[in-house]
């Protein structure tokens, strides 16, 4: 809800107004942020319940991918997937980097629906972990739940190796699920 202020901005980073506008434009684009006419820009929040409703859309949405992006996935991508579940683990121990965390998760799990071609799908869902992104370091960070997380994430890959894909779309249910109420309840 905290406003924006474009000129600060533009002062701060010693550039004209316009690629600030256009800065914002996309943010806004992206559901970050809100441009109210003769205001400015404003941070967005969500409540708790545009929370559940992002993360119902995220079980939807990933699950279907995911079903479709197993028999595809190829060995560089399961190699890609390790490294990225690597780096998350590092990050998830260190207790100063929770603005990476959902970068993180975003790169682990986007790796996973890459044994498919779904632009569309892929737009929309990177739009809604955008959203959500902003509220999954916290999630995180509160619940302290970093071994549940990894633990989550190794199961999802050695099940997507396994080409499991009826198991692999249950846990990722679960774990999305969790993770909103989690949110949700916080």
């Amino acid at each position: 809800g905290e406003q924006i202020r474009q000129d600060a901005i533009a002062s701060d980073f010693r550039v004209s107004r316009i690629p600030v506008r256009e800065a914002l434009r996309q943010l806004e684009s992206g559901g970050l942020i809100t441009i109210v006419p003769h205001h400015g820009a404003v941070v967005s929040s969500l409540s708790p319940n545009d929370i559940e409703e992002l993360f119902e859309i995220r079980v939807l949405l990933e699950c279907e991918v995911l079903k479709l992006s197993i028999p595809g996935l190829t060995e560089s991508n399961l190699a890609q997937a390790e490294v990225s579940l690597r780096e998350y683990g590092k990050a998830l121990s260190r207790q100063g980097y929770v603005s990476v965390w959902g970068r993180l998760n975003w790169r682990f799990h986007s790796v996973l629906y890459s044994g498919v071609h779904r632009p569309h799908f892929m737009s929309i869902i990177k739009r809604v972990n955008n959203n959500a992104m902003r509220y999954t370091g916290l999630q995180l960070y509160v619940t302290q739940e970093f071994e549940r997380a990894k633990e989550e994430h190794r199961q999802l890959l050695d099940l997507c190796r396994a080409r499991d894909v009826t198991a692999a779309c249950e846990l990722l249910q679960q774990h999305i699920r969790h993770a909103g109420q989690s949110l949700k309840q916080g």
